[in-house]
């Protein structure tokens, strides 16, 4: 049986000689592991498509629970990720936490399109790398099922609330926040509010100040982190990249 459909490639195993085994995210057919032979041989046609965060369009051959590239042609690259380390390190998180979410056999287009935007905005947006970053991992949260309750706090529904729950996915004012609430100002309020409910293409349209984006960096990072309950190896990189360990905010 012959499959065509178009994915992100999210992760890529050496197999045997000259083999890969390949995770894609594919828009029809949820998380597929498919198997690309030949691939590491010089001139391979299947080399440019198959690369880690290439999205391809894929002709998969599946026989007796085995599924092989049989064709593939390139969509598009990200080529700017290539050249630089910082942005290609955010992007395979980016990828890692789009694998984490997806399951096989279960289409998840907009989670999809949502990590394509995040490498897109990444490339060729001009953003900055930390509110690229922020509106992925809290969009990412709530695409999964842990949108929080942002109209106000959950005791006395106060509108500008300025105290958030990791673990309750909540907002709580001064009065009744309480040693676990994570402070927040009214920029990165406002801006998880507007990541959580924009339309796709709006999410990176916002601008925060370097003070309210350092809060939202360290609210959606923890957000994320605390609602999965689990790391992820690639943003431990991506923090050994800048000194303390800390986010870039550039």
């Amino acid at each position: 049986m012959y499959l065509k459909t178009q994915g992100l490639v999210l992760r890529e195993t050496v197999y045997r000689d000259a083999d890969k085994l390949l995770t894609v995210l594919t828009r029809d057919y949820g998380k597929m592991t498919v198997k690309a032979r030949g691939v590491r041989r010089a001139g391979s046609r299947l080399k440019a498509p198959c690369q880690l965060l290439a999205y391809s369009t894929f002709t998969v051959f599946v026989y007796r629970g085995m599924s092989t590239v049989n064709e593939a042609q390139t969509v598009e690259l990200f080529p700017e990720l290539r050249q630089d380390l910082e942005r290609l390190s955010l992007a395979t998180y980016f990828a890692q936490v789009a694998e984490v979410l997806s399951q096989e056999d279960v289409p998840t287009p907009e989670l999809l399109s949502l990590t394509l935007n995040g490498l897109y905005a990444l490339s060729r947006l001009g953003k900055p790398q930390a509110l690229v970053k922020s509106a992925f991992e809290f969009r990412a949260a709530c695409q999964a099922g842990y949108t929080p309750e942002l109209s106000g706090c959950r005791d006395c529904g106060q509108a500008d609330a300025l105290g958030f729950v990791l673990q309750d996915g909540c907002l709580v004012c001064s009065q009744h926040a309480g040693p676990a609430a994570q402070p927040l100002t009214p920029g990165a309020l406002a801006a998880m509010r507007h990541i959580a409910s924009c339309p796709l293409g709006q999410l990176f349209a916002f601008r925060l100040s370097p003070a309210s984006q350092a809060v939202l960096s360290q609210v959606t990072e923890r957000y994320l982190l605390t609602q999965l309950e689990r790391n992820f190896s690639t943003l431990d990189f991506y923090h050994s990249l800048f000194s303390g360990g800390k986010s870039h905010e550039s």
